[in-house]
Formats: structure tokens, sequence, C-alpha cells
């Protein structure tokens, strides 16, 4: 175990080349590795990456300085423009521990969810790729507020990006939790001193987040590595939903009988579906999350079947709440009040009226949406959702029984919307 806690502190020298060409047809692309140079206890050294995914796997980052790959209608950000792969020394303001393959991943796929998001100030805490807590706000303190609540729980250690700058009273939110990264397009002198005295932080700017409107419908060459060598190419996923007027109706047609949702969405729940959709694309597949006020409720990931990713996002939906109640009553977090319970150190009412209160509020799922970035294949998924209260339902449509999908919002008491966005979200 010992030796397994020292893996996690030890930095990998890199036996990747320091430029790379990679030619594609008549196309060259140029890259450089990308070196940080840091004070290491008043000594200056130079370091890439901190390690891939894992202790003991190598790894590198590369920016494209030259040239551009053009392939089926679609090419990388012009060198010179790069979000990611440009952080250099004057955007890395504080290193902490420099970072490794995962922060970097985190920052990106945070920055793919923001791009939507631009509109209004918003948070995105990501956690292995996947975001935890995603929020709007009145101002970026409160979004990031908001999206820290959503999850408190999978927040710990987390990547936050916000899409305004960092002003003193969110650094003071955020110094008031553990984060491993903050992203932001600037920071404000004040709020700089606060987030500098977490000495482990890495703080970020990226001065370009305020154009990442700019390049959410820019489609780009993703490529997939296999193990033997090969490699996938594909273009990169976009979404056809730009406001809430490119939702389509429910309405199917089985064995001669036509079929339609008989309610609309209200104004909130299309305001909701249009989040949760843009949330949706950063999001691993399988996946159904719950949103409502513009924050998430619960999020399920990366499920092999569509009835239980419903079932794991209901289930962390309870538990971040009653993990939240926890912490605003009594300054603890669930499984503390349950050791201490189960001690004897705390009387069980506690724990009795937390749960009495998170079952009573179904986790905060009443009155939220839903979204699912692939069509319900059978009813039953949709039946779980509805069961928790939840107003209205946005996915694909497609699917052979549609119609059982559309029967069982209907049925509902009271009556469920739903809507289609005409396309999936699958992301791998």
């Amino acid at each position: 175990m010992e030796n397994l806690k020292k893996s996690y502190q030890t930095i990998l020298d890199d036996n990747f080349p320091d430029e790379m060409t990679i030619t594609f047809g008549n196309q060259k692309l140029q890259y450089k590795k990308r070196i940080w140079k840091i004070d290491d206890e008043g000594v200056q050294v130079e370091r890439g990456l901190r390690y891939g995914e894992n202790p003991g796997q190598e790894a590198a980052m590369y920016e494209l300085v030259n040239g551009n790959l053009v392939l089926a209608g679609c090419e990388f950000i012009t060198p010179g423009n790069s979000f990611v792969s440009g952080i250099d020394e004057s955007m890395l303001i504080q290193f902490g521990k420099h970072p490794g393959k995962i922060n970097l991943t985190d920052i990106d796929n945070a920055l793919n969810i923001l791009k939507y998001l631009m509109d209004r100030p918003a948070a995105v805490i990501v956690k292995h790729n996947n975001p935890c807590g995603v929020a709007y706000g009145s101002s970026i303190a409160e979004a990031f507020n908001r999206s820290y609540r959503a999850d408190r729980i999978a927040a710990f250690g987390g990547c936050l990006a916000l899409n305004r700058v960092c002003d003193k009273e969110t650094a003071e939110l955020v110094a008031d939790f553990y984060l491993e990264v903050i992203v932001a397009p600037e920071y404000d002198g004040e709020a700089l001193e606060i987030l500098k005295k977490k000495k482990n932080l890495r703080i970020v700017r990226i001065p370009r987040i305020d154009r990442l409107a700019e390049v959410r419908d820019r489609i780009f060459p993703d490529f997939k590595s296999l193990m033997d060598g090969g490699f996938i190419v594909q273009q990169s996923s976009t979404t056809r939903i730009k406001s809430k007027d490119d939702f389509l109706p429910a309405v199917t047609e089985y064995k001669g009988t036509k079929y339609s949702i008989d309610r609309s969405p209200t104004a909130r729940e299309f305001d909701d579906m249009l989040f949760g959709w843009y949330v949706e694309q950063g999001v691993t597949s399988n996946s159904v999350i719950y949103v409502k006020d513009g924050v998430t409720v619960g999020i399920g990931t990366g499920e092999q079947d569509r009835v239980g990713v419903a079932e794991i996002a209901i289930y962390k939906a309870y538990t971040k709440y009653a993990d939240l109640l926890c912490f605003d009553r009594y300054g603890i977090t669930y499984k503390e009040l349950e050791l201490t319970v189960k001690k004897g150190e705390r009387d069980r009412s506690d724990k009795i009226k937390i749960d009495e209160d998170t079952s009573a509020a179904k986790g905060g799922l009443i009155g939220a949406v839903a979204i699912s970035d692939a069509f319900f294949p059978f009813r039953d998924g949709v039946d779980v959702i509805i069961e928790q209260g939840i107003s209205g339902i946005l996915q694909p449509g497609g699917s052979i029984r549609d119609f059982e999908s559309i029967e069982a919002c209907n049925e509902a008491d009271p009556k469920v919307t739903m809507m289609y966005t005409g396309q999936r979200a699958f992301k791998h």
C-alpha cells in the first residue's frame, strides 16, 4: 500500500519524441510536445505530463503547430487557436501537482460542455471525464455553488470550469472545498490570492473560453486507437439542436394507429430540456440524466441497459440529496451520519428524518426533466422515470416501440410531456 501511495507522487520521464510529424495523404501535420518549466523548490525543471491515466503509464501531450487535417469535411482548430493543448506556463498560474493526462482530458470535456452554455454564467465540474455537477446561475458564484451542491460527493477532487471571470465571491466558495483543477477565462486579483492558498490546486487561465461558442458546431477528425496498431477515424459529434424550436413533438405510428403526446412542455421544461441535452454531449453512453431549473439533479453514465442507467441516476439523485441535507443540517456527510448513529454517538432519529425527507422529495427529482442520449427500446425505462415525479422527458425517438413510451406519459397523473431530438448523443 505504501508503494501505491508513493507511485501517485512519482513524476515520470517520458520517452516520447519532442516533435512529431504525421502525414495523411498529401497533408503533413507538425506537432510539438508540451513541456512546462516548473519551479521545484527553487530549481527550474522541465516537465511534461505527470503520468497517463495511471501511475506507471508514460504520457505526453502534443499541440498542433503547423499544418492542418481536412478529412471528410472536418478539420482541426487552426494552430495558435488551441484550448487545452495550448496551455503554457503563462496560463498555468499555479501548477500545484503539475497536470497528468486525466486533468487535461477533464478540462477538455468540461469545455466541450461549456461551449453550449455560453449565453449565461455556467459552471461544470468533471470527474474522470464525466460531469458530476453542471449548473447555470445568475452569477458565476451562484453557478459554481449550484454545480457543487448538485453532487458534493463526486465533486471531491474534481475539475471545475467556469465560463466567466472568477471573482472574489466565487473564489471564497471554491476555497471551502477540495478541487484539483480550476479553469476560467480570467481571475481578478483578490480571487487569485484566495485560490493560491490552496497549494495543490492547479489554477489555469484559458482566455479563449469566451470564444467557445464559436467552435460549438465545428466538426473535427476524431481518432480511436486500437490495440493492434490500427485506428478508427470519424467525424466528431455535433448536435442539430440549436434552440427549443429544433425539438420534435413525440409522435409515432404503430400498426396504422397514430400516437402523440397529450401535453406540450412548459417554458421551464423546454429550458431544462435544452440545458440537459447540451450536458448530455459530454456524458459517456449509455446515459440518462435528470435536470431541474438549470442544474443537474442526477447523472447516470456508461451503463449497458437504459432502464438500468435510469435507475442508477435515480439512486445517485437520492444519495446526493441525503448527503446535502446532512451537510446543511449537521455539517457532516451522510456516511458520517450513518457511522455515528451505528456507534451510538448520535440519535437514530436524525438519520430517520434525513431518510424521510429525502424520500418525500424523491431525491429532488419531482418536477425535473429526464434526458436520454438514445431512444427507449421498451417503456420500462420510462415507467421508472415517471414513478419519481418527473414532469418531462427528452429522447431521440426512433424506437419501434415509441408508442409505448408515449402511452406511459399520457397515462401518468399528472400527464408527463415528451419531446424528441431526432438524433442520439452517444459518446464513448
